[in-house]
């Protein structure tokens, strides 16, 4: 799944879900924006700026993915989140991997990571490449 973390006036300029940030929920094929929540309630616009939440695409979108299937064969963790930030300059950058990332991608996504989880769960014994993860998950979660 995948997730953009917008700041607002009431988290303080800060990304941070809990003190109001905007989830924003990203389809995993296209890098678009499938949905948005502030405080657990669903948002169809940014808060302070109005603008609709519905028309934002990550840029870089396959870097990105990239970066976080290679994140796997650095940690060799299951289940991680990966933090990227988009630089002006140069582009997609790793911030930091959780080894206990937080479940709100769940409620910005608006489904269930269960599932998911059980489906990477049949291939996991199988040693994908970084392209094969992609793929995978291209195919089994697209929005």
């Amino acid at each position: 799944m995948a997730m953009m973390r917008l700041s607002t006036a009431s988290s303080d300029g800060k990304a941070n879900l809990h003190q109001g940030a905007v989830g924003v929920g990203i389809d995993i094929v296209t890098g678009k924006a499938i949905s948005a929540v502030q405080f657990d309630r669903v948002v169809k616009e940014h808060p302070d700026t109005q603008k609709k939440l519905s028309l934002l695409h990550i840029p870089h979108w396959k870097e990105m993915l990239e970066l976080a299937a290679g994140a796997y064969d650095m940690t060799n963790l299951g289940y991680l989140g990966v933090d990227i930030v988009l630089g002006k300059t140069r582009g997609p950058m790793l911030l930091e991997l959780n080894a206990r990332p937080g479940l709100a991608i769940q409620i910005a996504n608006d489904i269930g990571l269960s599932d998911r989880l059980k489906k990477v769960d049949e291939v996991v014994d199988e040693h994908l490449s970084i392209k094969e993860r992609i793929e995978f998950s291209l195919k089994n979660f697209g929005g």
